[in-house]
């Protein structure tokens, strides 16, 4: 799982590119190249820098390799996300007209022809260079066969035995149709030989030039599972990872598989580790169990051994690529999404301070001066804002993962199919905030975020502006459909107050009991694998309300994101 601090619509016209709008249309305009300029200006401009002044020379080489091998990634991410993806780019880089170059601009920064901030609405027109683009981007991305339904396919898995099923449902497998017309699956190994052949040997040649020992092994580890499919060692040497060259390559996120859920899409982040900042977190690590013990959940789903302490790392981003460079930046992820990994190890949460604090500097401060009343714009706070991505990532891992379905070991992700990512980064954020509030009252944070109202006014301020950065960007992500449920869940039971100038207020007499209430019906649905409770929930929270729209229409001048230049990247390769 990942923070993106966020994921409009096309308008009718484009025109208002800059402004978020909510309701999709059936037929997006094509936009032109003013219109393109305008709605890139959606993200600031800013450069990503971290200090390699104290990598020795073999991680240096190390570093550069792992570069040139995740700019083999964003191939890869390219084809998964639609299966004409590379044709369409390849025609654009040959049109050198102005409307051309802007387009080429738009696909790369959103990896295709649909906007990630206007609900993967299509820029380009119908047909382009004789590619057909269709209006919305694919569900199923290129993971299944092109025009095949959901129904079709869940009427195949479901006729499979158990273990054809599973593999069919793999997050390293996609559906193909065979030379007989019928459906078969693929192991990535297969479908992306060529590339991952190439990523292999570079991960090899990183490994043979650093000198520090668990990043040789898991390079070497992620090499082999290219090739053979099996990610679990790798994913485990990953987990141990403790080197100045911080490394996440591979398939991990699901989210471009908006038909299930269930596929990988290739992404790399390349970064140096803030050792200084990651001392901070290690408190953390020593109240796992008590948080799961005390989650606001029925205690016989609740976890009684969580993992062995998983690792958490503050880095600074170096280059990001394919799925972690697409439009709306990520500031934190929470890997391995393999259940297997999670219920013997926990998961890794990276924390990517330079990206927040850009993030946080660019477009957070800006939103606090629109939705936040004179008073309450005080306690917009970076290390509230910063702790709580943290919280969000470690919630990932603790909570629900096993379920029983006709007496059948299953996970939430399983049950809850195309509602999972929603219900489940909804859960970690209101988890995230219900944890931090237990650890202030147990004097667990004096030395992070302090104690008492002042410090309890700083982060819940600190997260009513940043939902409505998450919202500035719409319904089009798994992030913004879950933030939509907290803000108008929160609103019914008077947490949140809307004032009639626009502006937001916490009623701090009701907002940590709304916080705790809110949190045992996210915990209860994935804990009970309720797909039924988790549609009608996404039914009537997965909305803009009038009030909040009002909010909204103020931030039109506000950037919804940054665009990272890689600077460092630059640097290391010259």
């Amino acid at each position: 799982m990942k923070t993106i601090l966020a994921p409009l619509v096309l308008c009718a016209a484009i025109g208002a590119a800059v402004a978020p709008t909510v309701q999709a249309q059936t037929a997006p305009a094509v936009a032109s190249a003013d219109q393109l300029h305008a709605m890139a200006k959606r993200f600031a401009p800013v450069e990503l820098r971290a200090d390699v002044s104290h990598l020795s020379k073999g991680d240096r080489a190390a570093i550069a390799k792992l570069i040139e091998a995740a700019k083999i990634v964003d191939t890869l991410q390219l084809r998964q996300r639609w299966a004409h993806n590379e044709a369409l780019w390849n025609a654009l880089r040959k049109d050198t007209t102005p409307l051309g170059r802007a387009r080429l601009d738009a696909f790369w920064l959103n990896k295709g022809p649909w906007s990630n901030l206007d609900n993967n609405a299509s820029f380009m027109p119908a047909e382009y260079a004789g590619i057909r683009i269709p209006a919305q981007k694919p569900e199923g991305a290129n993971f299944y066969p092109e025009g095949a339904t959901k129904a079709s396919l869940e009427n195949w898995m479901n006729g499979l035995a158990p273990e054809q099923k599973k593999e069919a449902q793999w997050f390293f497998t996609v559906i193909r149709t065979g030379p007989d017309g019928k459906l078969r699956t693929v192991k990535y190994a297969d479908e992306y030989r060529p590339e991952l052949e190439q990523l292999a040997k570079l991960l090899r040649e990183a490994a043979a030039a650093t000198d520090n020992a668990s990043l040789k092994k898991f390079l070497n580890l992620r090499a082999d599972a290219f090739l053979s499919n099996d990610y679990l060692a790798s994913d485990f040497a990953w987990m141990d990872l403790d080197a100045p060259v911080d490394v996440t390559i591979g398939p991990y996120e699901t989210y471009n598989d908006e038909l299930f859920g269930y596929k990988a899409a290739f992404e790399a982040y390349v970064s140096i580790r803030d050792p200084q900042e990651t001392a901070k977190l290690d408190f953390f690590g020593k109240h796992l169990q008590e948080l799961e013990d005390n989650l606001p959940l029925d205690k016989q789903y609740r976890n009684p051994k969580v993992g062995a302490i998983a690792p958490m790392v503050v880095v600074n981003e170096v280059y990001g690529a394919g799925d972690g460079n697409m439009g709306v930046q990520t500031a934190a992820y929470n890997l391995p999404n393999d259940e297997r990994v999670i219920r013997e190890r926990g998961s890794k949460r990276v924390m990517l301070k330079n990206v927040q604090q850009a993030k946080f500097a660019s477009t957070l401060t800006p939103i606090s001066k629109q939705v936040l009343g004179p008073a309450d714009q005080k306690d917009l706070d970076f290390d509230s804002f910063f702790t709580h991505i943290l919280a969000h990532e470690i919630m990932h891992g603790l909570g629900p993962h096993h379920t029983k379905k006709d007496g059948k070991d299953s996970t939430p992700r399983q049950d809850l199919k195309e509602t999972y990512s929603t219900i489940e980064e909804a859960k970690a954020d209101i988890t995230g905030l219900w944890a931090l509030q237990y650890m202030m009252d147990k004097g667990l944070l004096k030395d992070t975020l302090g104690q008492g109202a002042a410090a309890e006014r700083k982060l819940y301020n600190t997260f009513l502006a940043s939902s409505f950065r998450t919202l500035h960007f719409g319904l089009g992500s798994s992030h913004a459909r879950g933030m939509a449920i907290q803000v108008n869940y929160l609103l019914d039971k008077g947490g949140f107050v809307a004032h009639e100038d626009g502006t937001f207020s916490v009623d701090f007499k009701k907002i940590k009991g709304a916080v705790i209430d809110l949190d045992r019906e996210f915990l209860t649905i994935e804990a009970t694998g309720d797909y039924a409770r988790a549609k009608a929930m996404m039914d009537r929270y997965v909305v803009i309300r009038p009030e909040v729209r009002k909010a909204l229409d103020k931030l039109k001048a506000v950037p919804n994101d940054i665009r990272p230049a890689f600077v460092t990247a630059d640097s290391l390769l010259k």
